[in-house]
């Protein structure tokens, strides 16, 4: 490395959009794994996203909340997570309306049609907004060029959605405003991918098309060099190269940014199964048994990576489930957070959920509740916030009381518990009171062999998860013993690491190293038409 990257006496650092054709064809993993290679080459590397649409969030050490992939990219990156790196934060609500994060505090409630404008006064109180929020992304992102030789940013969506163009502040808008030259991402595994990038390219303007520096293929099965014709052809039309080729990789295990809707059946990510213990693990058996946890996968689903902690266990299966039937076989029942929870509970109870849990906890066989799963098993919940609907029973498993509060707690707790060491973190409006219980449980407490907490992501204190699902094993009658060695945080060190070798193994790193360096290209072509 040449050392021009360098970021010294203040001197702003090089910076890189990564764009995608569509949502999920890989912005957030291209993003990890850049930013995983800079870093072992010795650059001081940052993620940033500018505005970020998910229900899976996380809490930075100064108490802002964050798009949960900017928290993995930061990881991959090997620096803390702050507030600088998602700006804005949009957390659905509905179909229609997201509660907005901004600099990782809430400030209200906007419907779709009141952020991105939609009618004449629409589009002029938008464009004050606009211009304002663009104005705080910008100067994130020029703070952290200002202290990293590199940030590396996500864009949202498709820089060639033309509906949202003239408010957009996340692709090419804020390309624009910082100057700095944008990758194209297509998913091969959905077919198209060429059409894809030319399309893509052809419907921005002059004025965007001149950042777009090149593309990169992601998620290709097969020979290569099958594939070069086609990416000569698209580099004739467009002018163009492709900066890489990434091999599809299953079960790289990323926190996932999702959209508003989580399909039960395909989109929301399965664990593998895995053996138990002793299935060739060592000459010392750690149990018989698997162990099996059934996810409810509730309305408005929040940070269901809370459950990663197990599926990384092996002899844990875990999965995520919409019908009462599918309880039967389960040793751990997981009711996870929710952006909706007198929506989630009115959910169970219409598909017969409430019941089934109900009955599970009768005959003593374990549930855990997580934060909107945690409310949702208390006595009641008086909710004049989140969904205004006032007093509403809940499904009386927990000695506790809830109160939705206007302010939101963002904290990092740490303790003990199950006696071990815990750390996690807190993202809700729901004030909780537990008024009896068998015993302490983090914040929440323990009734029977049901658990319940405000903890997102406490099951990743390894000693603490291993301590829990023994006495799950215990509760549900299985002879499954966790393996003494799992060790989450490792784990994931080596699912970013195996980011960081797709691209230095499959991308053109050099020509990487040269956007960040040099920034954008110059006498790149314009494809027509452009934008309309």
């Amino acid at each position: 490395m040449n050392g021009r990257l360098k970021a010294a006496g203040g001197a702003v650092g090089g910076g890189l959009l990564v764009a995608g054709t569509t949502s999920d064809a890989g912005k957030s993993v291209v993003t990890a794994g850049i930013c995983r290679w800079l870093v072992r080459q010795g650059v001081r590397v940052a993620p940033f996203k500018a505005q970020n649409m998910s229900l899976n969030s996380f809490v930075t050490r100064e108490g802002a909340e964050i798009g949960r992939a900017q928290a993995m990219q930061a990881a991959a990156a090997r620096v803390e997570p702050t507030a600088l790196m998602n700006p804005v934060l949009l957390k659905p609500g509905s179909d229609r309306s997201s509660q907005v994060v901004l600099l990782g505090k809430p400030v209200g409630e906007l419907s779709a049609r009141g952020y991105f404008g939609g009618t004449s006064q629409g589009e002029a109180q938008y464009a004050g907004r606009r211009e304002q929020l663009l104005g705080t992304v910008t100067d994130c992102l020029q703070e952290l060029r200002r202290t990293h030789d590199a940030v590396i940013c996500e864009g949202a969506g498709s820089p060639a959605e033309i509906n949202l163009r003239r408010t957009d502040i996340v692709n090419m808008g804020l390309a624009r405003a910082a100057r700095i030259p944008a990758v194209v991402v297509g998913d091969i595994d959905r077919g198209g991918v060429f059409a894809s990038f030319f399309g893509t390219t052809a419907l921005l303007s002059k004025e965007d098309q001149a950042l777009v520096a090149g593309y990169m293929v992601n998620k290709f099965r097969g020979d290569v060099t099958l594939l070069e014709p086609g990416l000569e052809m698209l580099r004739g039309l467009t002018g163009r190269q492709t900066l890489g080729v990434l091999p599809f990789a299953h079960g790289l295990g990323i926190d996932e940014e999702d959209g508003l809707h989580v399909s039960l059946r395909g989109a929301v990510r399965e664990s593998v199964v895995a053996p138990p213990a002793n299935a060739g693990r060592g000459p010392q058996p750690h149990g018989a048994d698997v162990l099996r946890v059934a996810v409810c996968a509730v309305p408005l689903m929040s940070n269901f990576t809370d459950v990663d902690a197990l599926a990384a266990e092996p002899g844990v299966v875990v999965r995520f489930v919409d019908r009462p039937e599918e309880l039967a076989d389960a040793d751990l029942v997981v009711l996870p957070g929710t952006r909706g929870t007198v929506r989630a509970l009115a959910w169970l109870r219409e598909r017969g959920l409430a019941d089934a849990i109900a009955r599970r906890a009768a005959e003593g066989r374990p549930v855990l509740g997580i934060c909107g799963g945690f409310q949702m098993l208390g006595e009641r919940i008086e909710d004049e916030v989140e969904s205004k609907a006032g007093v509403v029973d809940g499904l009386g498993l927990l000695p506790v009381r809830v109160r939705f509060a206007a302010e939101k707690t963002l904290a990092r707790p740490a303790g003990e518990a199950l006696g071990e060491p815990v750390e996690g973190y807190e993202i809700h409006h729901g004030v909780a009171e537990v008024t009896g219980g068998e015993e302490e449980f983090l914040d929440g407490c323990r009734a029977g062999s049901v658990w319940g907490t405000h903890w997102h992501g406490s099951l990743e204190s390894d000693g603490f998860r291993r301590a829990f699902l023994r006495r799950v094993a215990v509760d549900a009658g299985r002879a499954f013993v966790p393996a003494p060695d799992t060790r989450f945080g490792v784990l994931r060190e080596e699912q970013l690491d195996r980011l960081g070798d797709l691209i230095e193994e499959h991308a053109d790193t050099a020509a990487l190293l040269r956007l960040l360096e040099e920034g954008v290209p110059e006498g790149l072509p314009f494809v027509p038409p452009g934008a309309p």
